[in-house]
């Protein structure tokens, strides 16, 4: 759908905006809003805390699937509100985070007050809060430039006063807003489409890969009692070994690694031998972000802890823990940090993305699940991992489920890329609509009333 420009155009005087309608005015923000500033009730004052005052702060705005707000993750009393700076705003106010980032907003539905990380726009006179607060959704690049800061970018009260901005006719303001409320609407209506459609991606991958991992290719296999509580029937010529039968007969072909105590921690480097973290470690491969590393005469003392290619990866905590992947041909031997576990698979009897497709795959994760305790974060011992029994098809059927798993995983993920590559063109639609829409470059003020 294409839109007419206006009749004529004048010089904004503001760069970012270029040119506006002829008829638009273009003012700083405090000529049509007051702005207000937020406070934090000290935090060691119970009686300031967990009352029915609404308190929001970045965070809260920057969560939100709906440009509206009615609730915030805490709240404070009244006598917490009267021992600080922070003031109740009115309903309709737009509340904007000014730092950490800069640019996510709200309007709220209801009264509320914010932390110092906000400020408040009450509307005082011709001023559609809707329009406004499109207007300052797609203008969080220019609102950072004047951010300053040298911990972190914060835009001051006086600053964002001062913003200029494009300010139409208020019945103008209106028509622009309600168009903008239908057209977003069908967009947002798309988008969710193309996110249910992951989803449904996702889960159904999952249960192919279940299936495979469990039961095999052959829907007409023999099936027998797995012996493994969690699991139920296997093909009957399946085997259910421990998982440290799976490595190579070799001292810590199965092990965590050394780092961890401030006494390694301090030997680490910027250059060397790579020191691997569960930040490594992806569910679709290894992709290394650490920038440790020890010298080399250290990574000899620590070579019962090295990786190689083929060996397998698996985090020893996290959310969930279990999860692992193969260390890629190509990248350099590394050593493990201690929140990693590395086996070395003996090649004659698995194959090591198989058994990272099992171990990945809802059973393996419900497995793993079963021998975890949960301290500061979810975790499981080494010993409780080497004694974890799983289903294990003969080395050739595992070439073959692999190959199978391989083909339709990549199929899967190109349909998910689809999907996302729609949603991006969608938003990136969405924002292009409502920059045009309340920056003036297209005229929709015929298009409000039509269905």
């Amino acid at each position: 759908m294409s839109f007419p420009r206006y009749p004529s155009y004048k010089d904004s005087g503001v760069e970012w905006l270029g040119k506006v309608p002829w008829h638009w005015d273009v003012l700083a923000l405090k000529s049509r809003f007051q702005i207000i500033g937020g406070s934090t009730p000290k935090s060691e004052t119970e009686s300031f805390w967990n009352g029915d005052i609404l308190w929001a702060t970045p965070s809260d705005l920057s969560k939100r699937d709906s440009v509206y707000i009615n609730d915030t993750q805490r709240k404070i009393t009244a006598t917490g509100l009267a021992s600080c700076g922070t003031r109740l705003v009115p309903a309709g106010s737009i509340v904007l985070s000014t730092r950490a980032p800069i640019g996510s907003l709200a309007i709220a539905e209801t009264a509320m007050c914010t932390n110092q990380g906000c400020k408040s726009l009450i509307p005082t006179k011709n001023a559609n809060t809707d329009f406004f607060a499109y207007l300052l959704s797609i203008s969080s690049t220019e609102l950072n430039i004047r951010g300053k800061g040298t911990t972190f970018l914060e835009l001051s009260g006086d600053e964002l006063g001062a913003f200029k901005t494009p300010v139409p006719p208020h019945p103008e303001q209106t028509q622009i807003a309600a168009f903008l409320d239908r057209e977003t609407a069908k967009i947002d209506e798309l988008v969710t489409e193309q996110r249910r459609l992951m989803a449904l991606l996702k889960e159904k991958r999952q249960a192919v890969i279940s299936h495979a991992v469990t039961q095999g290719l052959n829907p007409h296999a023999p099936m027998k009692p797995s012996g493994i509580e969690w699991l139920g029937d296997v093909p009957k010529h399946w085997s259910s070994p421990k998982l440290k039968t799976l490595a190579i007969d070799q001292p810590a072909a199965f092990t965590n690694g050394p780092f961890g105590s401030d006494l390694l921690t301090s030997e680490l480097h910027v250059e060397g031998v790579p020191v691997i973290y569960i930040r490594d470690l992806k569910i679709d491969g290894y992709r290394r972000r650490s920038t440790s590393y020890v010298t080399a005469d250290k990574a000899i003392q620590l070579d019962k802890f090295r990786v190689d290619e083929n060996d397998i990866l698996i985090a020893k905590v996290g959310d969930p823990p279990g999860f692992c992947c193969t260390y890629p041909k190509g990248e350099p031997p590394g050593i493990i940090c201690q929140d990693v576990i590395r086996m070395k698979p003996n090649l004659e009897l698995v194959l090591p993305d198989y058994l990272c497709f099992l171990l990945n795959s809802p059973p393996g994760v419900e497995a793993v699940d079963s021998i975890c305790i949960q301290l500061t974060r979810k975790r499981f011992s080494l010993a409780d991992l080497h004694s974890l029994r799983l289903p294990l098809p003969p080395r050739p059927e595992q070439g073959e489920i692999l190959n199978w798993l391989k083909r339709i995983v990549g199929e899967f993920c190109n349909l998910t890329t689809e999907a996302q590559r729609a949603i991006d063109l969608l938003q990136e639609r969405r924002t292009a609509l409502i920059s045009a829409a309340v920056t003036g470059q297209i005229d929709v003020r015929g298009a409000v009333d039509s269905p």
